[in-house]
C-alpha cells in the first residue's frame, strides 16, 4: 500500500463516522482472532487488508507514522477491546471445563486448516514450501514429544510470559500463526490468558515487554520473509500449527464413552465455527 493509498483511506475514515466505527469492530474480530486458539489474527488482518499497512508501518514507524497510524487507529481500538473482552470467558471454561475446552479449539485449528493452505498457495507452491512444512512440522513434534516424554514441568514465570509475549505478537505478525499452539502444550495457555483477563500486572508486564521486542526486532524480518519466501514461510507455520495441535489432543478425555462423545462433539462443532467463520471472511473483499 503506499502512501497515496494510506492517505486516501485515512481520508475516507476521517470523514466517514461509520467507516470509522466499521474499523473498529474489524479490529475487535482481530483482537478476538489472537487471543481464541485455533484463529489467528494476523489471518483476519490480512482479510480485512490492514495487515499489509500495518507490517509497512511497524517496519518503519517513524517515516510512516503520520501517514500510517491514523488509519491504524480505529483497528488497534478495537484489538484491545476484543483482546481483553474475551479473556475472562476464556479462563473461566478453561478451567471449569479443560478438555472440552480444549477439544473445541482442536476443532476450531482444524477447521481453519483449509483456509491456512489456500493462503499458503495464493503464490504457488514449490518443492521447497512442502520440505519447509514437513521439517517445521517435525521439529514441533520433536521438541514438544521430548517435553512430554520427559515430564517436564513448567512454571509460569517472569521469563516465560516473555515467551508468552514473544508468541503472541508473533501470532500478529505471521499470519497463520496462532499463539495457542505454541502455549498450550506447554501448560502456558491458561495462566497466561487468565492474567490477562483479571488484568494481572505480573503478566502484562512481561507479556508487552515481549511482545514489544518481539515486534520492533521480528516485524521488519517477517515483512521481508513474507515478501520474498512467502509459500515457504507460510508452509512452514502450517507445519507448525500441525504439529502443536496434535500434541494439545486431550486423548486421556476419550477413555470413557461419555466424555469422548462430549469431546467429539466440541471438535465438530470448532469445525464447524470455523469453517463458517472462513466462509464469512471469503465474502469480505479484501482491500
Amino acid at each position: 500500500m503506499s502512501k497515496t493509498e494510506v492517505k486516501k483511506e485515512r481520508g475516507n475514515s476521517g470523514s466517514n463516522p461509520f467507516l470509522v466505527i466499521y474499523h473498529i469492530i474489524q479490529g475487535a474480530l482481530i483482537g478476538l482472532g489472537a487471543v481464541l486458539p485455533g484463529i489467528s489474527g494476523g489471518v483476519l488482518a490480512v482479510v480485512f487488508g490492514v495487515y499489509k499497512p500495518a507490517m509497512e508501518f511497524l517496519s518503519k514507524p517513524f517515516s510512516r507514522f503520520k501517514t500510517h497510524v491514523p488509519l491504524l487507529i480505529p483497528y488497534g481500538i478495537g484489538g484491545v477491546v476484543g483482546f481483553l473482552g474475551i479473556a475472562n470467558l476464556l479462563s473461566f471454561f478453561l478451567e471449569k471445563y479443560p478438555d472440552p475446552s480444549v477439544c473445541l479449539f482442536v476443532g476450531l485449528i482444524t477447521g481453519m486448516l483449509p483456509s491456512l493452505f489456500r493462503e499458503a498457495g495464493e503464490k504457488g507452491r514449490s518443492k521447497g514450501s512442502w520440505i519447509s512444512m514437513v521439517v517445521c512440522m517435525i521439529v514441533i513434534f520433536v521438541l514438544l514429544g521430548a517435553l512430554a516424554v520427559s515430564s517436564v514441568q513448567i512454571t509460569p514465570n517472569f521469563v516465560w510470559y516473555l515467551f508468552c509475549g514473544f508468541c503472541l505478537a508473533l501470532s500478529v505478525i505471521a499470519p497463520g500463526m496462532s499463539f495457542s499452539t505454541l502455549l498450550m502444550p506447554l501448560g502456558l495457555y491458561t495462566p497466561f490468558v487468565d492474567g490477562i483477563g483479571h488484568l494481572d500486572l505480573n503478566v502484562l508486564i512481561p507479556g508487552g515487554i515481549g511482545a514489544l521486542v518481539t515486534v520492533i526486532c521480528l516485524a521488519k524480518a517477517v515483512n521481508a520473509l513474507f515478501d520474498h519466501f512467502y509459500s515457504i514461510a507460510f508452509h512452514g507455520i502450517i507445519g507448525i500449527v500441525i504439529a502443536a495441535t496434535v500434541m494439545i489432543i486431550p486423548f486421556s478425555g476419550f477413555t470413557t464413552v461419555g466424555t469422548a462423545v462430549v469431546n467429539l462433539i466440541c471438535i465438530a462443532v470448532g469445525i464447524v465455527l470455523a469453517l463458517l467463520l472462513d466462509r464469512f471472511n471469503s465474502s469480505v473483499e479484501v482491500k
